[in-house]
C-alpha cells in the first residue's frame, strides 16, 4: 500500500467501544436467541451456556481433536490465540471464532441429530417471509415500467441498502429498523461501477446477509444477466452458518424459491434466477476462506485466481468490507485504492456502515459527518458507500 501508514489491527479490549459491545453484549444475545430457536437437548443447552460464560469472561479454548477443520484453524493462527482473552485477540479473529465455537456447541458438524441444522434458520426464514419482504417484492411491478438503466440503478441501490437487514446488527440495536437511511452516501463511485460493468463478462459478488439483503443482491444479478451486461455471475457465500445471517447456499435456494413463488415481476425474476442456476450463468461458490478470521489480503491462491478471472468483483456488507480493506482503524481519508491495491482486478464495495472501519472519504465529508454526529455515523447503519478501485 504505497504511502499509506498501516495502523494496528482492531481489538475488542477498549471499554465503551463498539467492538467491546459486540463481544460482551451481542454475542451473549445471539446465544440466547439460538438457545430458544430449537428444542435442543440438555447437552447442547449446557454447551451454549458454557460458551456464553466463556466468550465474555474466559479465554479462547481449543477445538476438539477430531474437528474436521482443526488443521485449517491452526493454519489461520489458532494455536497462537489459545488461552488469550476474547478481548485481547484481533476483533475479526475473535468474532469469527465465536461463530465456529457456537456451531460446535449446537452440534452442527455432528455426528448427531443436529448435524447440518442451521441455528439461525428460523430467524432467516422469518425475515424472508415477512410483510416487509413481501412489500419490497411487490414494488418490482412498478419498476418493470422503467427503462433498463433506471431499473439497474434502482436495483443497485436496493442491493446496497438491503444490507440494513443484517440480523446480528439488529439484535444489538433495537432502533435500527425504525431509522430511515439518509439520502446521501458518504462515498459514491456508482458511475465508475457502471463503467466497469459496461465491458464486463463475469461479475463476482461476495454476498453478505441472507433474507432481505440476499434477495436484492439476486435481483441485481438477474437484471445484469437479463440485460446482457454480463455473461456470467459468480456468487460467493459462506460454507456454513456465520455471523447470524450471513448467506449460505441453502439461503440462496430459499431466496430463489421465495421469488419463484411470488406473483408479478418478482416471480419473473425468480424464474430467470432458477434458469441461470440450471444453465450455469449463475454459479454459487462457498470457499472455506469465506468464513476465515483473516483479511482478504491473506487469501489463498485458488481464491485469488477465482477473483482474478472476474471482470469485476463486488464485496457486499460490513464484514466483507472489513476483510477487504483490513480490520484497522484507518484514517477515513486513506485512499480505498491504496488499501485494496493487493486485489487481483477491479474491485467494488457496497456497504452500509455498521463498524468503525472506513476508508476513501474526502476530508470535507469526514469533517461534516463528525461535526454533525460525532463518531456515530460509523456504526449506526444509516450511512452507506459505493467504492470502486479499477486496474
Amino acid at each position: 500500500m504505497p504511502h499509506t501508514p498501516v495502523p494496528p489491527v482492531l481489538l475488542g479490549d477498549e471499554p465503551g467501544s463498539f467492538r467491546r459491545g459486540v463481544l460482551a453484549e451481542r454475542h451473549p444475545a445471539i446465544i440466547r436467541q439460538v438457545r430458544e430457536a430449537f428444542p435442543y437437548d440438555a447437552e447442547v443447552r449446557r454447551a451454549l451456556d458454557e460458551l456464553a460464560v466463556n466468550c465474555t469472561r474466559g479465554a479462547l479454548e481449543p477445538l476438539p481433536d477430531e474437528a474436521h477443520d482443526l488443521d485449517r484453524w491452526r493454519a489461520w493462527g489458532l494455536d497462537g490465540h489459545l488461552g488469550t482473552s476474547w478481548y485481547d485477540v484481533p476483533w475479526l479473529w475473535s468474532e469469527s471464532y465465536f461463530y465456529r465455537q457456537l456451531l460446535q456447541a449446537v452440534g452442527y458438524f455432528g455426528p448427531g441429530v443436529w448435524q447440518g441444522v442451521d441455528p439461525f434458520r428460523p430467524m432467516k426464514l422469518a425475515e424472508l417471509e415477512s410483510a416487509e419482504t413481501e412489500a419490497e417484492l411487490a414494488a418490482l411491478d412498478d419498476l418493470a415500467e422503467r427503462s433498463a438503466t433506471e431499473r439497474g440503478r434502482a436495483l443497485l441501490h436496493g442491493s446496497l441498502w438491503g444490507n440494513r437487514a443484517d440480523l446480528g446488527f439488529r439484535l444489538s440495536d433495537a432502533g435500527a429498523e425504525e431509522r430511515a437511511a439518509v439520502s446521501g452516501l458518504v462515498a459514491d463511485d456508482s458511475d465508475a461501477l457502471w463503467a466497469a460493468l459496461k465491458d464486463a463478462t463475469v461479475l463476482c459478488l461476495v454476498a453478505d446477509n441472507a433474507g432481505r439483503e440476499l434477495v436484492p443482491d439476486l435481483l441485481f444479478l438477474a437484471h445484469l444477466l437479463t440485460e446482457h451486461q454480463i455473461e456470467r455471475a459468480v456468487l460467493h457465500v459462506k460454507p456454513y452458518p456465520y455471523y447470524v445471517s450471513d448467506a449460505t447456499f441453502d439461503d440462496v435456494l430459499d431466496a430463489v424459491r421465495a421469488l419463484v413463488a411470488a406473483p408479478g415481476a418478482a416471480g419473473e425474476f425468480g424464474r430467470r434466477l432458477w434458469a441461470a442456476l440450471s444453465d450455469g450463468t449463475l454459479v454459487v461458490r462457498a470457499h472455506p476462506f469465506s468464513a476465515s478470521p483473516l483479511p482478504y489480503a491473506d487469501m489463498p491462491d485458488d481464491l485469488r485466481a477465482d477473483f482474478a478471472g472476474a471482470s469485476v468483483t463486488v464485496f457486499k456488507g460490513d464484514l466483507n468490507y472489513r476483510r477487504l480493506v483490513g480490520d484497522r482503524l484507518w484514517a477515513p481519508t486513506t485512499p480505498f485504492a491504496d488499501v485494496t491495491a493487493y486485489f487481483p482486478g477491479v474491485v467494488a464495495a457496497l456497504r452500509t456502515l455498521k463498524s468503525d472501519v472506513i476508508t476513501g472519504l474526502s476530508a470535507e465529508t469526514e469533517a461534516a459527518l463528525t461535526a454533525s454526529e460525532g463518531q456515530g455515523w460509523r456504526i449506526g447503519g444509516t450511512r452507506a458507500l459505493i467504492q470502486v478501485r479499477g486496474v
